[in-house]
């Protein structure tokens, strides 16, 4: 092992957000750290791609828990706004259905009330109970769950009073409907788990806890896009004394003596370390990373049979001289297929490539002008679709493109007149991008599917079952998927990594992967 005299070495792999952040509150517990990426730039999911003058951000657009990245910064002795700076959104997106109508989502109580009367107005006094109800779960899912450990069954078993008197076993559409009549409305307040891929009718009720969420800190936008985040959290690592090595893959975990030893690079080449985090998908990490390795819990026929959450199609493209077309276009928009139920089940059960769709419409270049040049947009159009497991699965090399053509008849129908004619740069994303880009197992885009039997307890645990000194952070672990989720995931690991031990001798740098 290292040096008894040197700081402790922690190796992150994976750059992602829950990798970075996880690399900071190291950094902070003294560990001299370093993380390890395949891709070209941190943020993994987050990261962006720039193209003919358009900076293409990849994965999340929002942040709805400023706090979690203010005491994240904070825990580092670090000022978080002075970093990064976030817009607050307002509105915060809009919902549009077939039929014309529409829901502006905002953070003023009255404006939302006022939004759900012009709806239904015998939906108010539901609307109203709804938010409470949404409430009550932040508090007991949010900061009592998932700011804390769940991977001894003690700490299930204590829990399990709360989660039947919060009837944890409807799902989060059958919440809403209890509520509310409209079914707009009961689109509009279930759709969230979709962001942090879930299946609405089957997902647990504790996921409302997201209406509370937005209510209390609002949506937010980062200038220069979460990439600017990631990029504001690689410089905390290198102020740390951290280091960053992307275009780098690893290839195995090393266990030596029954621990987590270091890690072995696809070119071979071998780190040591006290610590290893893998940020990588918890999928990934024990059917790839851990091949090698007999394990009791989290074998290949385990993960076989897990829920996986649906993959994504997105299409990032750049339109010239648009910024002042589309006046009625904010910067949030969700355009409502003709199915909800129907179409969830396509996705999530049958396996099946629908030809309707919903999508969310992302176009930052209307607060942010750096993502596009003078008078143009950029935008970023999502659909979810099934992931890459289903029998009888996508042919994406055939569906590719007739897809996006469906999707671009769709925007010209419904959100962007005289779009097909602007188009500039155009850039796909499938759920094979997923798997090859981010390692991710069936194209997933969010890891394990949030089912309340693998939520908390029941998902990867964030210090391994299989093998001590490994832990894990990101999407795939507790608490989960989203902004909020893969930040906390890092809160969470270093409640269970011990403190490095104090030393004087100032770290020397891991050796580089050979060229």
């Amino acid at each position: 092992m290292t040096d008894s005299t040197q700081p402790q070495r922690a190796i992150v792999i994976g750059a992602g957000l829950g990798g970075l952040a996880s690399a900071m509150r190291l950094g902070a517990k003294g560990y001299a750290v370093t993380v390890i990426d395949k891709l070209d730039l941190p943020g993994g999911r987050g990261s962006s791609i720039t193209q003919g003058g358009y900076r293409f951000d990849l994965g999340p657009t929002i942040v709805t828990v400023p706090q979690g990245l203010r005491d994240l910064w904070a825990a580092c002795g670090r000022d978080f706004d002075r970093d990064v700076t976030l817009k607050p959104m307002d509105p915060f997106y809009e919902i549009r259905w077939p039929d014309g109508s529409s829901f502006t989502a905002r953070q003023d109580d009255a404006a939302m009330e006022a939004e759900v009367a012009r709806l239904s107005t015998g939906d108010v006094a539901g609307y109203r109970k709804f938010l409470n109800d949404s409430e009550d779960r932040y508090w007991f899912g949010y900061e009592n769950l998932g700011r804390r450990p769940m991977n001894e069954l003690w700490e299930l078993i204590k829990v399990l009073p709360r989660f039947a008197w919060l009837r944890a076993d409807r799902s989060v559409y059958s919440h809403a409907a209890r509520r509310v009549r409209d079914p707009r409305l009961r689109f509009a307040l279930s759709f969230h788990p979709l962001f942090i891929g879930g299946d609405p009718f089957r997902v647990t009720s504790m996921y409302i806890l997201v209406s509370h969420l937005e209510k209390a800190f609002g949506v937010h936008y980062a200038m220069g896009g979460v990439q600017a985040i990631a990029k504001a959290m690689a410089q905390v690592i290198r102020d740390q004394g951290g280091q960053l090595q992307m275009d780098t893959e690893v290839d195995e975990i090393v266990v030596e003596n029954g621990r987590a030893a270091g890690v072995r690079l696809a070119n071979g080449t071998r780190i040591e370390a006290d610590v290893v985090v893998s940020n990588a998908d918890a999928g990934h990490t024990y059917t790839r990373l851990l091949r090698n390795r007999p394990r009791k819990r989290w074998t290949d026929a385990k993960l076989q049979r897990t829920r996986w959450s649906m993959g994504l199609y997105v299409w990032y493209f750049g339109t010239k001289g648009t910024r002042d077309m589309w006046r009625d276009v904010g910067h949030h928009t969700i355009v409502v297929g003709p199915r909800y139920r129907a179409h969830i089940k396509d996705i999530f059960i049958n396996g099946h490539l629908a030809d309707d769709m919903s999508l969310y419409v992302h176009r930052p270049s209307i607060t942010d002008s750096s993502v596009a040049p003078d008078g143009d947009d950029c935008f970023y159009v999502l659909s979810p679709v099934p992931h890459l497991g289903h029998e009888n699965g996508v042919d994406w090399a055939q569906e590719e493109e007739p897809y996006r053509q469906k999707m671009l008849a769709m925007l010209e129908e419904r959100l962007l007149p005289g779009l097909s004619e602007r188009v500039s740069e155009s850039l796909v994303f499938t759920p094979e991008t997923f798997r090859d880009r981010y390692l991710s197992p069936l194209g997933a885009g969010f890891s394990i599917e949030p089912r309340i039997l693998q939520s908390a307890y029941f998902r990867p645990h964030n210090v391994s079952e299989e093998v001590p000194g490994l832990y894990l952070a990101g999407a795939g672990t507790h608490p989960g998927a989203g902004v909020p989720g893969v930040i906390g995931t890092a809160e969470v690991l270093a409640r269970l990594v011990p403190d490095a031990r104090p030393t004087a001798r100032p770290a020397t740098p891991l050796p580089m992967a050979a060229e």
